[in-house]
Parts: structure tokens; sequence; C-alpha cells
């Protein structure tokens, strides 16, 4: 069972690091350092964007607009966290 929880909060921290590179790439697109005509930088965004929005979708359909701003990453990034601190704390010492 630990190795099952292992696995799981392996998954978390890939996915917390895809969805930083995902808003790192958004803004790097927003202010012109990148250019999405470069086939490799546009596979790039779209896996990125493929991996991230299925998560993002439902948490910006909730929150408020904002304008210009995003905070939906940060929110699923605290709710990531949350969920490491559960398994970590709660689950993961009681597990034999």
């Amino acid at each position: 069972m630990r190795a099952l929880l292992d696995v799981v909060l392996l998954a978390l921290q890939l996915y917390t690091w895809l969805l930083i590179a995902a808003a790192i790439l958004s803004w790097l697109v927003a202010f012109n350092v990148v250019n999405t005509r470069n086939g490799v930088v546009a596979a790039i965004a779209d896996f990125l964007y493929r991996i991230t929005e299925p998560l993002l979708r439902p948490i910006r359909n909730v929150m408020p607009n904002l304008g210009g701003i995003d905070l939906s990453p940060v929110v699923l990034l605290l709710i990531i966290f949350l969920i490491e601190r559960v398994i970590v704390l709660y689950l993961y010492p009681n597990v034999f």
C-alpha cells in the first residue's frame, strides 16, 4: 500500500511541475519571448495545454473573472499541496 501512495505522490509532484511549466510557457508566449510558430514550441505548448486544461477548466468556471489575471493554476497547486499533505500526514503513517 505504501508503494501505491508513493506512486500517487510522485504523480502529484510531476503534475505540479507540468503545471508550473505551462504557466511559465504561457507567460513567455504572452510577452513574445517565444513564438508558437516554431514547431517545437507549438508541440510543447499543445502538450502542456492538453495535460493541464482538464483540471484547470472547472476551476476557471467557478472563479470570478479577474480580467487578464488567471489564478486557476494557483488554486490547483494549493489543492495538490493539500492532497499531498493529507497523504503524508494522515494516510502514509497509518499504512503498515
